[in-house]
């Protein structure tokens, strides 16, 4: 084990001698390329900050309105007769929204019906499996500056829905 943790410490002091030594084999100023590409990464940084601030803001008040809770509990009969716990319900609308924020409410789910539970199972699945979607167009269009979605959005959302119902046939035909 304490070779592991030799070799993992120096794997980055390593990358970067090895990138600036490979920088002066090329003849390239190594620093002036640095310095340019951070002050890129602070123009992408400031282009696409408006769009993370509409998605947390967007999940907040998703949240915050009741909205969630009233669909979960108008979800919550059809649900129970198909043989899907109820919890499942909150990580695949919060996924597409927010990994970090679907991860608390898989925690949540764990901590209730405990880990071998058919709820904490199909959450995992969800979780490992599903995308950040709303999160991501906001991060890649908004970057780029695509404005127009006509089918894009559409697409992704049915992708969301058709991806959480392989992860329940799939963890009930599993377990």
């Amino acid at each position: 084990m304490k070779t592991v943790s030799f070799i993992s410490q120096l794997i980055i002091p390593a990358f970067i001698l090895f990138t600036v030594l490979y920088g002066a084999l090329k003849k390239v100023r190594v620093y002036d390329s640095f310095v340019s590409g951070a002050k890129e990464g602070i123009q992408v940084i400031v282009n696409i900050f408006p769009y993370l601030l509409a998605i947390f803001v967007a999940v907040k008040v998703f949240q915050a309105s009741g909205a969630f809770d009233l669909m979960k509990q108008a979800l919550s009969g059809p649900l129970n007769v198909l043989g899907i716990p109820p919890e499942v319900l909150s990580v695949a609308v919060i996924k597409p929204l927010s990994g970090s924020a679907s991860t608390a409410v898989f925690t949540d789910i764990v901590k209730t019906t405990g880990a071998d539970s058919l709820a904490s199972r199909i959450s995992a699945v969800i979780i490992g499996s599903a995308e950040t979607t709303f999160y991501i167009l906001a991060i890649y269009l908004g970057s780029v500056g695509i404005r127009k979605t006509k089918y894009l959005v559409p697409v992704c959302v049915i992708g969301d829905v058709l991806g959480v119902m392989v992860a329940i046939v799939m963890v009930r035909l599993m377990f």
